[in-house]
């Protein structure tokens, strides 16, 4: 990933899964890291990985982001080492299974303010320095629940919807910037979110799974070529569009059934 070869990229969520996956990526590329998440080890054990394998830069900022303050304390922490952000990769996210009334409320409303709010928060505090120099990358995790209400996860799944059009609408707004704007849309991934999500039982999250590593190339490789947005895997591509030709009750109908709990059938 030759584009930030030299640079700095702040990875949000790098602790595992897809966010550990861009961490490694980039590294390979000779990008140096600001890897951020809640969990200090993982972070540690990472970032001594990567510098010695690549012999990169690393920074660490632990943060939890379902805590407003944790985008400014995040900014905070790289304008005092003086690190300048080409790329940021707002990564960090995650879902909840269940009927609305049986998910904790703390856990829905965190939900948002991790996948959505500190997204924004973040998106707005580096992009003034990437427009000042007409130059910088955001790259938007989104998924293939962007494209549709997915009962049994409709919270997580709107979230991801925000997260599209927020990127879709910013990859245009910041053009004439010389700021590149993506939304990486992965489908089931091989990481901890399903046993997270506590959807790990559900089959239609079993199929089909794709490396981290995989999506992790297949969205730096269209942030770096100016997409707007990109689904990962032709199989989860092919199943956005066929959804596009048919009534959006019926999409939804169909999801119900795919992750309806089996006490609920």
């Amino acid at each position: 990933m030759t584009p930030w070869s030299g640079k700095w990229a702040l990875v949000t969520g790098a602790s595992a899964g897809i966010g550990k996956a861009l961490a490694e990526e980039l590294a390979r590329g000779g990008t140096n890291l600001v890897l951020t998440a809640r969990r200090r080890e993982r972070l540690e054990e990472l970032a001594q990985q990567l510098g010695a394998a690549h012999k990169i830069q690393t920074r660490l900022c632990v943060a939890d982001l379902t805590e407003r303050d944790a985008p400014a304390k995040i900014f905070q922490f790289t304008a005092q080492q003086g690190i300048e952000i080409e790329l940021l990769i707002n990564n960090a996210g995650f879902g909840a299974y269940g009927e609305l009334p049986t998910v904790e409320t703390r856990r829905l409303t965190d939900m948002v303010q991790v996948n959505c709010a500190a997204v924004v928060h973040l998106t707005r505090l580096y992009l003034p320095e990437m427009v000042a120099r007409q130059r910088g990358y955001v790259l938007i995790v989104a998924s293939t629940a962007s494209f549709q209400s997915v009962p049994y996860i409709s919270t997580y799944a709107a979230t991801k919807a925000f997260d599209l059009l927020f990127a879709e609408g910013l990859a245009e707004e910041m053009k004439r910037y010389g700021v590149r704007v993506c939304a990486l849309c992965p489908g089931s991934t091989e990481s901890e979110f399903a046993e997270v999500a506590g959807q790990a039982h559900v089959a239609a999250t079993k199929a089909n799974r794709e490396t981290a590593e995989k999506v992790a190339r297949t969205g730096l490789r269209a942030l770096a070529a100016g997409k707007s947005y990109v689904i990962s895997g032709l199989g989860n591509y092919l199943g956005v569009l066929g959804q596009r030709l048919v009534p959006r009750r019926f999409v939804a109908r169909i999801a119900a059934r795919m992750f309806r709990p089996k006490e609920s059938s």
